[in-house]
């Protein structure tokens, strides 16, 4: 993460410079106060699903605006709300049609995790208050979402504070834990789960939590086939409620709306947030299940999480008219079909690099994990701030990607994450490959690579 700028200077620091001003946006580039262009190839951080400037959904903003900006969700009701209600209850499909709509992701994680502890309390079962996560994971910045993460850089200044959690192995068929086979992954880090339950004692356990797709602390990793199903097994064994964090994979991030969908999988809580309103307003959404929201509505009548903003009447506008515009013209389908090209094209240029050591990921949201060392997958000396270079070197070539490191271990591993907006053109796809070989070919050389 960039250090932040002195007190008295109202610039933030990019690297060795000022952060550009930006000055506006259109499809899938923006521009600064001098005119240049950048192609935003990770969407900012997987945000921008539509890009920018959509006339469409500024208008309807507008027209929200126009009406009333913001009704307070405890006192009205209103018809974004409960368009985008039913909009995302038909794309989660099954029983995940109760809602809580807040302002972004960690907030929607805050919220997940609170249902869950209301719901065991609803319940009688106020032992159920730890939460089982995974290394190499990352769910938010409040505090509660924070706990949650195992993401080192992150969490080391607020250490102390933290509520304890307990933390598996990452799930990564390409760094599987030591002396498993990449084969054998899923089934492993499931039965991790079952053997950490029975050692913290079910009694005890409200949730497990986890990322389908493991964006910035894991490169846009996907878990192996039937890792998901494995642990949906255990969850319901122990009474265990599953929350999926898909504040970045999903809302077709990945090719189909949820990203659990592909490994055939509900959760019982879910986080969803920013391809919702693809960053045209602050909007995220923690979405329950039925037979969570029974025990709730029964004891306590509501739940009991919620903010001033909740519910945002502009935002709702706004994510309605983001979501009709994916629905419409078919988006999450075309991720599906333009991501698998995106990805080989990727392979194409960039596999054969004795520095590309991975490739992976799904749809829209692609991670490419550079290494030191091809044979060995030895990661990059993290002295060399290497994603720090790769990320300076495209912004300076006029591509926005989302490099991060720490990716193996909390301290070592470099990792690039792209994820364009999901109505990206094909030149615009091309383009993205470009640079980016161009900008890695510029990083590397003076390493010898």
């Amino acid at each position: 993460m960039s250090k932040p700028a002195k007190a008295a200077s109202a610039a933030t620091h990019f690297g060795e410079g000022a952060l550009p001003k930006i000055a506006w946006g259109k499809g899938s580039c923006v521009y600064d106060s001098t005119g240049k262009r950048y192609l935003d190839g990770s969407g900012g951080p997987a945000v921008f699903c539509l890009g920018h400037g959509n006339e469409e959904v500024n208008d309807a903003i507008k027209a929200q605006l126009d009406r009333v900006a913001h009704g307070y969700r405890y006192a009205f009701t209103s018809d974004p709300l409960e368009e985008l209600t039913e909009r995302v209850a038909s794309n989660g499909g099954g029983g995940l049609n109760r809602m809580v709509f807040v302002s972004g992701g960690s907030e929607a994680v805050e919220s997940c995790l609170k249902l869950a502890l209301q719901y065991h309390s609803a319940r009688g079962e106020t032992t159920r208050r730890r939460f089982i996560a995974r290394q190499r994971s990352w769910h938010g910045n409040t505090l509660g979402a924070l706990a949650i993460s195992g993401f080192r850089d992150r969490r080391l200044p607020f250490e102390g504070a933290l509520t304890e959690a307990s933390f598996l192995s990452t799930v990564n068929e390409y760094r599987p834990p030591k002396g498993v086979k990449p084969e054998d992954v899923a089934a492993f880090c499931a039965d991790e789960l079952e053997r950490e339950i029975l050692r913290q004692g079910p009694d005890r356990i409200a949730a497990f939590v986890f990322e389908p797709v493991v964006g910035a602390a894991g490169g846009a990793l996907p878990a192996p086939a039937g890792y998901a199903k494995r642990i949906r097994e255990i969850c319901d064994r122990y009474g265990v409620l599953m929350i999926a964090d898909e504040v970045m994979c999903g809302a077709g991030r990945c090719g189909t709306w949820r990203a659990l969908e592909h490994d055939g999988v509900e959760p019982d809580i879910m986080s969803v947030a920013k391809g919702l309103a693809g960053g045209y307003m602050p909007l995220g959404v923690a979405v329950y299940h039925e037979r969570v929201a029974g025990p709730i509505l029964e004891r306590y009548g509501a739940p009991l999480t919620g903010h001033t903003f909740t519910g945002h009447t502009a935002a709702c506008a706004a994510g309605v008219a983001v979501q009709k515009i994916v629905a419409r013209d078919k988006l999450v389908e075309r991720v599906a079909r333009e991501g698998a090209k995106l990805k080989q094209a990727l392979q194409d240029r960039l596999g054969s690099r004795n520095y590309v050591g991975n490739i992976r990921g799904r749809g829209f949201f692609l991670g490419i994990e550079l290494v030191a060392d091809k044979a060995t997958k030895e990661p990059f000396d993290p002295a060399l701030q290497l994603s720090i270079k790769v990320r300076d070197r495209t912004f300076a070539n006029g591509l926005i990607c989302y490099p991060t490191g720490g990716n193996v271990d909390g301290i070592r591993g470099d990792q690039i994450i792209l994820s364009p907006p999901y109505n990206a053109t094909e030149a615009e796809l091309v383009e993205i490959v470009d640079l980016l070989e161009r900008s890695l070919t510029e990083v590397m050389a003076p390493l010898g690579r």
